[in-house]
């Protein structure tokens, strides 16, 4: 019996029809659906030449370009900055010492629960920080928190066993981290900082509440000109297909590095206590 038949029962004949057929009402019913988005928008007069003809002149090219060059800006300062800010307090909450654990736990917390509308706003007015590094900094206290908590599960989540072989070795806590349970919890927390990668990329948007002239500023910019009769629509239907490619090929590259690690050696099974008994001067298995 295979592996995808053991957990429930083979659909018959009878079964299959069903699911046909639901497959086809569901079909239906979703044309339907984007038939009548397309109509309503045909209808309200968005393909209008009038509402995308600012599209063909220069200088809103180069907004546009512009502000994704600046969406780019603030979201690679950003992953420049979260990931060690995550480590480094993941790294705090796992310590031995109480008043760190307590230090790190308190940051993360606060700074998880705390609005990251707000947080910008704060740093931007109150502290009168430029509007890329305002968008920048509370990106980074916002996403750098979360990712601390992945980074704290996925060490976590490795069996304790390996941690335990470890010290038996005699290694020190850091060598431990390094050698051990990280290069194990890569694979697993992959998915969610990428994931979190990708909600710090779409909320560089909210630089534009801040003046920030990124990707989103540029298309308000153009939706509420009067000159091209408020083509707002347009303007949705050019940026929404460029943020979703951005975030697509975010999760593609995180499909490349997953591939990448599963033929890395380091993260094959007794790969990592071979590397620590490597470290720790011992021979290979078998000598």
């Amino acid at each position: 019996m295979s592996e995808s038949s053991a957990l429930y029962d083979v659909p018959g004949p009878r079964a299959l029809a069903r699911h046909r057929l639901y497959g086809l009402i569901a079909l239906v019913l979703i044309a339907a659906l984007v038939g009548w988005v397309v109509y309503m928008l045909f209808h309200t007069h968005q393909f209008t030449a009038e509402k995308w003809r600012p599209f063909q002149y220069r200088g809103i090219q180069e907004l546009l370009l512009r502000g994704l060059g600046n969406t780019l800006k603030a979201f690679a300062l950003t992953v420049v900055l979260a990931l060690p800010f995550g480590a480094l307090f993941a790294a705090g909450r796992l310590s031995d010492h109480r008043a760190v654990r307590l230090v790190c736990t308190a940051v993360v917390e606060f700074f998880r629960a705390m609005p990251l509308l707000v947080m910008i706003f704060f740093i931007f007015v109150a502290l009168k920080v430029q509007p890329l590094w305002a968008l920048v900094a509370g990106l980074t206290l916002y996403n750098g928190s979360v990712l601390a908590e992945v980074f704290r599960a996925g060490v976590l989540a490795v069996p304790a066993g390996q941690r335990e072989a470890a010290f038996a070795l005699g290694m020190r806590k850091t060598q431990v981290m390094a050698y051990v349970l990280v290069p194990q919890a890569n694979r697993a927390m992959l998915p969610s900082i990428i994931s979190q990668l990708v909600v710090a990329l779409k909320d560089t948007s909210l630089g534009f509440l801040i003046t920030y002239e990124e990707f989103l500023h540029a298309g308000k910019l153009i939706a509420t000109n009067l000159d091209y009769g408020l083509p707002f629509i347009p303007v949705v239907l050019v940026i929404t297909p460029i943020y979703i490619g951005l975030c697509l090929l975010l999760s593609w590259l995180a499909r490349l590095v997953e591939r990448h690690g599963r033929r890395s050696p380091r993260v094959r099974g007794g790969a990592p206590m071979a590397k620590a008994g490597v470290v720790m001067g011992l021979p290979p298995t078998g000598e």
